[in-house]
């Protein structure tokens, strides 16, 4: 296999783009290339853009990752004063503000995460010592670019957000989203909530607000196990765990990583809780031969077996109680597409 190239976060961009900035203000010319050290140990030395106000950008490089920011400008514009003090941080064009409470950023500062902040600041110390300066950073087309991203649930608003802990990307990680994932759990704990639903994408929070429309919902992905180490670590107390049974009858076969690379087993799991209800042979073939889950939904629908939904949330329950170690309350609900209740199996029940 063909070994995927590696990239570079928009914090090391970020951080490249003010180092530049800065030495053009010191030496009275922009330079073609920088050169800065990133967290993990190597150096980064991409090319430099000037803009007549003095600003200095990069362009993302994401490698073989198919980052929604590879080929973005990253600006960043330094201004210095002659005092000594701190180095602060401003949201440009395309940068997002953080809203809520929990994130790794106070509310009201731009979202620029903690490492890319030393990066930039050391970046700007290199140049100008202790001097005070503030920093504005700006990506052109970030804000339509961050409604495709998480930052809207995670109260960014205006734009994306500057990231990277070891500012490289790697490609094909989950990482990036395992991060994305847990931010918003964090916050979510940090604002005191100790009862959550988790669901897996939009369609699954859309069916869940029709039944439970007071719930703070968190999206998990494909990343349930993940989420509800993450969910016991935090300290919540209490989850509903629902959605379609597209992804949630793999839960009760076991499976904690939902996506198809990794696992399957829903026709298997629907067919066995359908044989210890005694269905008929015709029905459990016409089950495991379908190629969709809404094509097995029907077949049970038309045959009347659909009380298996209920042994279903029971059987995807008790797995997540195992995954939990018993330390988190959890019921399970099966929805369709539309929002129906299909079977359920709650933190009471048994």
């Amino acid at each position: 296999m063909k070994k995927l190239r590696e990239g570079y976060t928009t914090g090391s961009c970020a951080a490249a783009a003010a180092l530049a900035c800065c030495l053009w203000q010191r030496d009275g010319e922009c330079p073609r290339r920088v050169e800065i050290t990133l967290p993990e140990g190597r150096s980064y030395a991409p090319e430099i853009l000037s803009h007549p106000d003095g600003s200095c950008g990069v362009i993302k490089d994401s490698g073989d990752d198919p980052d929604m920011t590879k080929g973005m400008e990253i600006i960043s514009r330094v201004e210095v004063f002659a005092k000594d003090g701190d180095i602060r941080f401003r949201a440009g064009e395309g940068v997002g503000t953080v809203t809520e409470a929990g994130l790794k950023i106070p509310v009201g500062e731009a979202a620029i995460n903690p490492v890319p902040r030393q990066m930039i600041e050391a970046a700007v110390r290199s140049v100008f010592g202790a001097c005070a300066a503030t920093v504005t950073v700006s990506v052109p087309g970030g804000a339509e670019l961050a409604k495709k991203t998480f930052n809207p649930r995670l109260g960014i608003r205006g734009g994306i957000s500057i990231l990277g802990t070891s500012g490289v990307v790697r490609p094909m990680s989950e990482e990036a989203l395992r991060d994305s994932l847990y931010a918003e759990l964090r916050m979510r704990a940090a604002q005191g909530r100790e009862e959550l639903l988790f669901t897996f994408g939009n369609q699954g929070e859309a069916a869940m607000r029709r039944i439970f429309p007071e719930m703070c919902i968190v999206q998990v992905s494909n990343e349930l196990g993940f989420m509800l180490d993450a969910a016991l670590e935090l300290g919540i107390r209490h989850l509903i765990v629902g959605g379609h049974p597209g992804k949630l009858a793999k839960v009760a076969a076991g499976v904690m990583q939902t996506h198809s690379r990794y696992a399957d087993g829903r026709r298997e799991a629907i067919v066995t809780r359908l044989a210890l209800m005694g269905a008929p042979v015709e029905l459990l073939r016409g089950v495991q031969q379908s190629v969709t889950t809404d094509a097995a939904m029907e077949l049970i629908h038309r045959a009347g077996y659909e009380g298996v939904w209920n042994e279903l949330a029971r059987a995807a329950r008790q797995y997540c109680l195992l995954r939990v170690r018993n330390e988190v309350g959890i019921g399970v609900v099966f929805a369709d597409g539309q929002g129906r209740e299909l079977g359920r199996c709650m933190e009471d029940e048994r």
